[in-house]
């Protein structure tokens, strides 16, 4: 008997130990799952409240749908381009298949490395004959020269990303202010709506040669500084994206709460004042949305601005590709269409997150 009393004393403090810890192991999942939520990855949210054990059969559901589904998808859509590819001759032979596409990607990849390789030996053979020339003449003046190697295609992709949010900044920084303006301003609103209306549908290719003969004329730095394609090819994104951005932020302005704007004519609030404390919070949800609309927009225009301002991106590569119509060809063009679809997509991920994190719990609209 003493001895039964002895193993449930013993027993007890054990159960409350795996209690406390799948208590804190179910915590720990929700706050998983919940912050998988707010970053928008919710295809993984089904396996966190599975291993929860919350419902296995809907959760199962859940993975089947957000996840099998699509992937049977796209193996459906790689059998048929991979079928249909062979019967499409073109001028650089035939359209590369899924197998042929993944070849050109590797060869991408280790044509990067191979590069990277050869710039660590140029430098490192800067270094020893610098180090002997200063152990000759300790006060002798030793350079180290920049690596003027080719761009690899992850450099002219970090090239086109640069360019992109360069474009995207300088959109954000005059849509927001105006679309402000709009909002608050019916008289500024009916003065700019003309002008929104004319130059919101105008094509990155109209604005191109415009863009290109001012920005000649006016930057003409030969030494340092920006390169001027990059400059073509920042302002052409900025042209065609800032719309998205200005039109949300006037929309979402002028359908604040009027009880919230009559409450700072009341209070007397500055007029800075009432624009960060009230207007910029309240409208902070459908400004986001604009301004993933105009990131997707500004992506798009971006290839076709660095295609004709020469600007060393991803539009470029696609140029230089189509220019060398070489056997690979195609197949390089075509991994570079669908780094410029995953990419996008990446970039759509980012701001979607960053609108669920400003939009205080209520569904993005």
């Amino acid at each position: 008997m003493r001895w039964a009393e002895t193993a449930a004393c013993r027993t007890k403090p054990m159960q409350l130990k795996l209690q406390n810890i799948t208590r804190q192991v179910m915590t720990m999942l929700n706050k998983t799952a919940n912050l998988l939520n707010k970053l928008d990855l919710t295809w993984f949210v089904p396996f966190v409240r599975l291993l929860a054990g919350e419902d296995p059969k809907t959760q199962i559901r859940e993975i089947v749908l957000q996840i099998g589904v699509p992937t049977l998808a796209f193996v459906a859509f790689l059998v048929v381009w991979n079928v249909l590819a062979s019967g499409v001759q073109t001028s650089l032979g035939a359209i590369p298949g899924p197998a042929q596409v993944y070849t050109e990607a590797r060869g991408l990849i280790k044509e990067h490395f191979i590069e990277r390789e050869k710039a660590a030996k140029f430098y490192e053979r800067q270094k020893v004959r610098n180090a002997q020339i200063l152990a000759e003449d300790p006060k002798a003046e030793v350079k180290i020269r920049a690596w003027t190697g080719k761009a690899t295609y992850f450099d002219q992709i970090v090239t086109s990303l640069y360019t992109v949010f360069a474009g995207f900044a300088l959109a954000t920084l005059i849509a927001v202010p105006v679309g402000i303006l709009c909002g608050l301003s019916r008289t500024f609103q009916t003065a700019i709506n003309p002008l929104i209306q004319i130059f919101r549908p105008v094509s990155p290719l109209a604005w191109l040669p415009i863009v290109t003969l001012i920005v000649s004329a006016v930057y003409t730095t030969t030494e340092g500084g920006m390169e001027k394609s990059f400059i073509v090819s920042a302002i052409t994104v900025t042209l065609c994206s800032l719309w998205a951005t200005l039109i949300n932020t006037a929309v979402s302005v002028a359908s604040i709460d009027k009880d919230l704007i009559n409450v700072a004519k009341v209070l007397q609030l500055p007029w800075w004042t009432k624009v960060t404390k009230i207007v910029l919070p309240s409208s902070l949800e459908l400004i986001f949305t604009g301004l993933r609309l105009s990131l997707g927009v500004g992506w798009m225009v971006l290839i076709a601005a660095e295609m004709l301002a020469q600007n060393p991106g991803l539009g470029k590569f696609i140029w230089d590709e189509f220019q060398n119509g070489s056997s690979s060809s195609l197949g390089r063009i075509m991994v570079a269409v669908f780094t410029i679809g995953f990419v996008g997509f990446l970039l759509d991920r980012v701001m979607a997150t960053l609108q669920k994190l400003v939009s205080f719990g209520n569904a993005s609209r």
